[in-house]
C-alpha cells in the first residue's frame, strides 16, 4: 500500500504542492478569523463609547437654558442621569465622570461658537458664561482595547502594532422654537437681554430698507410666508390681507421659528402698516376697517389710549381724533429730556406713574397694590395694564376708577366681544444683534439672540392730532421679559428641542 501511494505521488508531483497551499490557506484563514475578533472588540467599544458620548451631550444640552447656573446643572444632569458600561476596554466596565470631559460653547453664527472656560481664580464658570452656554461637547475616553491576535501577528510580521486606543465625542445644542407668534423682529445692542431690561420702553422704528440695521430698528420674519399656520385665521390669504392678518389676528397665525436662524425683511414692507397693530386698541381704520365685525380680530380687554373719536356720535377713531380725559400709559422720562441710550431709542424704565394714577384712578388709588403680578413686573406699565383689567372684573368692568373720565378702557368700535386674553397687546418678537451679524436689507438665516415679550403701550401713528398711515412708523413697546419664562402665561408656544449637531 505504501509503495503504491509513493509511486502515485511520484507520477503526480503537483498533489503535494496542493497540500502545502491548503495548509497555508488554512493558517491565513484562521488568522483572519482571529483578527476579526480583535476588530469586533474595537468596534464594539467604539459603539459603546459613542453611545455614552451622545447621551451625555444630550442630557447636558437640555439644561443650557440661558440661566446663570446652566453649566452647573448641565454637568449635574450628565453625571446623575446617564449611566453606561463598556465591555472590552481596559479598566473598569462602569463608565464614570473620570471617563469624560464636557466642553461648553456659546451660540455661533451656525452652531457652536466661542469655547467657555473655567475662571482660573475660582475653577468654576462665571454666571455670565453659564448664561451664554448654548452647546456642549462630551469627549469620552480613550480606553485601550486589548487585541491579542493582532499583537501576535505584529510579532510574526514585524509590523508596528496599530493603536488600539478608542474614544468618542458628541456635540449637542438646545434649540428654541417660537410658535404661533407675530412674525416680528427688532435689533438690540450687544449684550442686551430681555430679563435684564424688564420695564424698559423701546422706540422701535421701521428699518432695514437698503441700509444696515441698528439697535431699535424693527422688521418682519418669513418673507416667503412659509410659516403661516395652516389651521389659523390667516390661511388662504395672500398679499396685503395676509400681512395684516399676521399682525392683527388673535393668535394661531404663524408656524414655528427657530432660534438658530430666521429670514428677515425690512420694516417698510408694503401693507404691514400701523393700522394692523392698532386693532388691539379698538382702532379699526384704513386697511383694517373691514375687520371690526370679525371675531378673529378682537380688541384687547383694556384699550386705554388717551384719545377718542372726534366725530360726535362716531365711536370709531379714524384719521382725526381728540384727546380724552384719560392719560395713556406714559413714556419713559428720558424720551422727553433726550437722555435715552442707543440713539435715543432705549429707555430707562422710569416713567411718571404717579401722574398716571392721579389722573386715571385718583390720588392714592393705585390698582397695582391690590392686583399685583408675580415676577419682576413691579412698577411697569404692563403691571398697571393688567391690574386695571383685574380691578374691573364685574359684568360691565370699568378699567379706570376715577370718576368723570370719559374713556373707560372698554372697546366701543368693534362689534365683537373683546378678547379675554390679558396678553392681547403683548407680542413675541425675535431680538437680534443686527450689527454683530451684519444684517442689511433682507437677510437669511440670521441667529436669534432670544425671543422676547413686548407690550404695545400706545397706538401706532397717532401723533400731532392726526393719524399717519405711512409704511415708515414707530412702535413704542415695553419689555415684559423673555418669552421662555412667561409669568403669567403669555402668547406663543416656546418649544425647546435638544439635537446632536456632530
Amino acid at each position: 500500500m505504501q509503495m503504491r501511494i509513493r509511486r502515485q505521488w511520484n507520477r503526480d508531483p503537483e498533489a503535494g504542492s496542493v497540500l502545502v497551499f491548503w495548509g497555508i490557506a488554512i493558517v491565513v484563514l484562521l488568522g483572519m478569523v482571529a483578527l476579526s475578533f480583535d476588530i469586533g472588540r474595537i468596534s464594539a467599544t467604539q459603539s459603546e463609547l459613542q453611545s455614552y458620548a451622545d447621551n451625555l451631550a444630550v442630557a447636558a444640552a437640555a439644561e443650557l437654558d440661558g440661566e446663570t447656573d446652566a453649566i452647573n446643572r448641565a454637568a449635574a444632569a450628565a453625571e446623575t442621569l446617564i449611566s453606561d458600561t463598556q465591555t472590552f476596554g481596559a479598566g473598569s466596565r462602569q463608565l464614570t465622570t473620570a471617563d469624560y470631559d464636557l466642553v461648553f460653547f456659546t451660540r455661533g453664527a451656525s452652531g457652536p461658537g466661542t469655547v467657555l472656560t473655567l475662571d482660573p481664580a475660582t475653577t468654576v464658570y462665571s454666571p455670565a458664561d453659564q448664561a451664554a452656554a448654548r452647546y456642549v461637547r462630551a469627549v469620552v475616553g480613550p480606553r485601550n482595547v486589548g487585541t491579542p491576535f493582532a499583537a501576535v501577528l505584529s510579532l510574526i510580521t514585524g509590523d508596528a502594532l496599530v493603536s488600539t486606543d478608542v474614544g468618542a465625542q458628541a456635540t449637542a445644542g438646545l434649540d428654541e422654537y417660537a410658535c404661533d407668534i407675530t412674525p416680528l423682529m427688532f435689533c438690540v445692542p450687544s449684550g442686551w437681554t430681555a430679563d435684564g431690561n424688564v420695564g424698559q420702553l423701546i422706540q422701535l422704528r421701521t428699518g432695514g430698507q437698503n441700509a444696515a440695521w441698528g439697535p431699535g430698528n424693527f422688521g418682519f420674519l418669513d418673507p416667503s410666508k412659509n410659516e403661516v399656520n395652516p389651521g389659523g385665521p390667516c390661511k388662504n390669504l395672500n398679499g396685503q390681507k395676509l400681512d395684516a392678518c399676521l399682525i392683527a389676528a388673535e393668535r394661531s397665525t404663524s408656524g414655528c421659528f427657530s432660534q438658530e436662524g430666521v429670514d428677515l425683511e425690512p420694516g417698510q414692507k408694503t401693507g404691514r402698516n400701523a393700522s394692523a397693530f392698532n386693532v388691539v386698541f379698538d382702532i379699526y381704520h384704513s386697511t383694517m376697517n373691514n375687520v371690526k365685525n370679525d371675531a378673529d380680530y378682537p380688541a384687547a380687554p383694556n384699550v386705554i389710549k388717551g384719545i377718542k373719536a372726534s366725530g360726535g356720535g362716531n365711536s370709531c377713531i379714524g384719521n382725526n381724533y381728540i384727546d380724552s380725559e384719560a392719560l395713556p400709559l406714559l413714556r419713559d422720562t428720558c424720551f422727553a429730556n433726550g437722555t435715552c441710550e442707543d440713539g435715543g431709542r432705549f429707555g430707562n424704565a422710569e416713567w411718571d406713574r404717579d401722574t398716571y394714577i392721579e389722573r386715571n384712578h385718583g390720588i392714592g388709588n393705585d390698582p397695582t397694590t391690590v392686583h399685583q403680578l408675580p415676577g419682576d413686573y413691579s412698577g411697569t406699565r404692563y403691571e398697571m395694564y393688567v391690574a386695571e383689567i383685574k380691578a374691573g372684573a364685574g359684568a360691565a368692568p370699568p378699567r379706570l376708577t376715577q370718576t368723570g373720565i370719559n374713556e373707560t378702557g372698554l372697546k366701543s368700535c368693534s362689534t365683537k366681544p373683546a378678547s379675554t386674553d390679558i396678553n392681547r397687546r403683548v407680542f413675541v418678537a425675535a431680538a437680534i444683534n443686527c450689527e454683530a451679524h451684519g444684517v442689511q436689507g433682507a437677510a437669511q438665516d440670521v441667529p436669534v439672540q432670544e425671543f422676547v415679550r413686548i407690550f404695545l403701550t400706545e397706538p401706532v401713528g397717532y401723533a400731532a392730532g392726526s393719524f399717519s398711515g405711512s409704511t415708515d412708523f414707530d412702535l413704542f413697546v415695553e419689555v415684559v421679559g423673555t418669552a421662555e419664562k412667561a409669568t403669567p402665561v403669555g402668547p406663543a408656544l416656546i418649544r425647546k428641542v435638544v439635537r446632536l449637531v456632530e
